[in-house]
């Protein structure tokens, strides 16, 4: 697989904004077509449709449980899971339920992750649990779930939705997503193979490079024209030729 297609592959396109209208998700879906990505995050409603907008292409439809907060029943987001599943959906990513993260009540997040876990595995289909890392005080909470997605045979674990935003002291919203740190803390203390998915902040071709040297294997984005569109120009026609690029090491995380 050359260069370009390699990155691509890295990419869930992400079609998840409250806004976006039905031909806003048609659209997003014919990008994804167009550019070979690794599949589609969109929004549950719309998760039958994108199984035919993207028939006969490789591009996986992939869906949002419990999204965005986490705060479902377990049930519930079993519920969701069976119906993404049944809808087309072989990719779900899951919001942990953060409160009880926060009260370090491991043992509802460990059967909370379980079941969707097996529940997406009897479906046929992936789990990527999301953290959430800007709602974590520490590095701690983000180290014990990581090894809770290990135990579980979670398939990825994943750092933000891109909508946790925190509220500051002044009143203002800001937001981290995917920072260097976190994703190599990540890597670090999740077995060898769950992989790690990056949401949040990876904008441009030079952020997707990074967080791949990182060990990132995917990434949650909505600027794929823009970094697919500079890895061509970059790297040419992506002949397998190329040789791999090379990511300084003075990169500064996002």
């Amino acid at each position: 697989m050359d260069i370009i297609n390699q990155l691509a592959k890295m990419i869930d396109h992400s079609l998840l904004h409250p806004t976006m209208t039905d031909t806003d998700l048609r659209q997003g879906c014919d990008i994804a077509r167009q550019y070979g990505v690794a599949s589609v995050c969109i929004k549950p409603y719309a998760v039958a449709a994108a199984t035919k907008w993207l028939a006969g292409s490789d591009v996986l439809v992939g869906t949002v449980i419990g999204f965005p907060h986490g705060n479902s029943l377990v049930s519930t987001k079993v519920a969701e899971t069976l119906q993404a599943c049944r809808d087309g959906a072989t990719e779900i990513d899951m919001v942990v339920n953060i409160g009880k993260v926060l009260q370090q009540d491991w043992e509802y997040v460990r059967q909370e992750i379980r079941a969707v876990t097996e529940t997406c595995h009897r479906e046929g289909a992936i789990v990527k649990v999301i953290f959430e890392n800007d709602y974590l005080p520490d590095d701690s909470y983000k180290i014990k779930l990581c090894e809770i997605c290990s135990e579980a045979g979670a398939d990825f674990v994943k750092t933000s939705t891109g909508y946790g935003f925190v509220k500051g002291t002044d009143g203002r919203y800001s937001y981290d997503g995917a920072t260097e740190h976190d994703l190599k803390l990540m890597r670090r203390h999740s077995a060898p193979e769950v992989q790690v998915k990056a949401a949040g902040g990876v904008r441009t071709l030079d952020d997707l490079l990074k967080v791949r040297e990182w060990g990132v294997t995917r990434v949650g984005a909505t600027a794929t024209i823009a970094m697919l569109e500079e890895a061509k120009s970059r790297f040419g026609d992506g002949s397998t030729s190329a040789t791999r690029p090379v990511v300084p090491d003075n990169t500064v995380g996002y």
